[in-house]
């Protein structure tokens, strides 16, 4: 009997933590969209009707590396043969050259793995 109060106790324990894991997803979300234009959005765009230098992000994880239609990637991208996931995204953030030598994308590496982390939760939910 003690162990069914306990668990009925827990409910409105458990409803709470799946809120604030909500509210901190939404949280995270906006400050990698934050982070994003300040690190990225140069570059590239997450609208399809804004063009921007490099490939369109938005749907990025779970496309297949340098097959963004239209892009003129390098060859080495173009051929790297790999999937974008979210830690394919943070090894690009950080050395994009050393992930893929050869690439012809120039940036100064994001190396903070918070941002990286803030960045890639925005990028998942632009991914759905």
């Amino acid at each position: 009997m003690k162990a069914r109060q306990f668990a009925l106790a827990m409910i409105p324990t458990l409803f709470a933590a799946a809120a604030l894991a909500g509210e901190y997803d939404a949280i995270k979300i906006e400050a990698g969209a934050s982070l994003f234009d300040k690190e990225c959005h140069r570059c590239h765009s997450v609208d399809a009707d804004r063009a921007s230098y490099g490939p369109l992000l938005n749907g990025v994880i779970g496309r297949k590396a340098g097959s963004f239609e239209g892009y003129p990637y390098s060859d080495a991208l173009a051929n790297a043969g790999f999937t974008w996931t979210k830690g394919a995204i943070r090894a690009w953030m950080e050395d994009n050259d050393g992930l893929v030598p050869g690439t012809k994308m120039r940036h100064v590496g994001v190396t903070d793995p918070t941002v990286q982390d803030f960045i890639v939760t925005y990028l998942a939910s632009i991914s759905q």
